[in-house]
């Protein structure tokens, strides 16, 4: 897509932002896409909240799933529109003691 092509910029919330950055970053690394149980350890909610967030990228047209199958999520933003991926809000927890 060119910046000349009249197509519009699609539309969603920071939030939505945030997990379709995830989801793109996630895949670009890992070669696979994440499972709903990788997008809640990221984002620290709960399984049916990830679910209701699919569902709502879903029907918003910014990915595409193939039924029946896991680790199927495609992003449908071009990267160019994607924000940049924020850090979590809690650090990470480590079982090493600190001094």
């Amino acid at each position: 897509m060119n910046q000349n092509s009249g197509e519009e910029k699609p539309s969603f919330t920071p939030k939505q932002g945030q997990y379709l950055a995830f989801i793109d970053a996630y895949t670009r690394v890992n070669l696979r896409p994440p499972a709903e149980a990788d997008i809640q350890r990221r984002f620290g909610v709960t399984p049916p909240s990830i679910h209701q967030m699919i569902l709502t990228l879903e029907r918003a047209g910014l990915i595409r799933r193939q039924p029946g199958a896991p680790r199927s999520i495609e992003v449908l933003v071009p990267p160019e529109h994607l924000p940049v991926l924020e850090m979590p809000a809690q650090p990470v927890e480590s079982s090493v003691p600190r001094y």
